[in-house]
């Protein structure tokens, strides 16, 4: 018997720990600023912050919402704005 063993043996949960494979569904806290999408903007789910700039290149003045200076989006949002502006020369 090895020594994780022996842990569960004496854990009284026994081996139902949520761990990281646990499915533990996690609730996000900053919503995606772009209007109308639902997803949530937390850097744990991939979320990123884009300048007001790039914002308003992307999607235009007026469907987004800014917090200091900067817009925070969801991961999907941020890929299509990568995928916009893969193509532009920033040197």
């Amino acid at each position: 018997m090895g020594f994780k063993a022996k842990a569960r043996k004496h854990n009284p949960d026994g081996d139902k720990k949520d761990g990281p494979k646990g499915n533990k569904s996690k609730e996000g806290e900053l919503s995606c600023a772009i209007k109308g999408c639902e997803k949530f903007a937390d850097k744990s789910f991939g979320g990123r912050s884009l300048s007001i700039d790039n914002a308003i290149e992307m999607w235009g003045s007026g469907n987004y919402t800014a917090t200091k200076g900067r817009v925070r989006v969801c991961k999907s949002c941020y890929r299509k704005w990568k995928k916009e502006n893969k193509s532009d020369d920033t040197y």
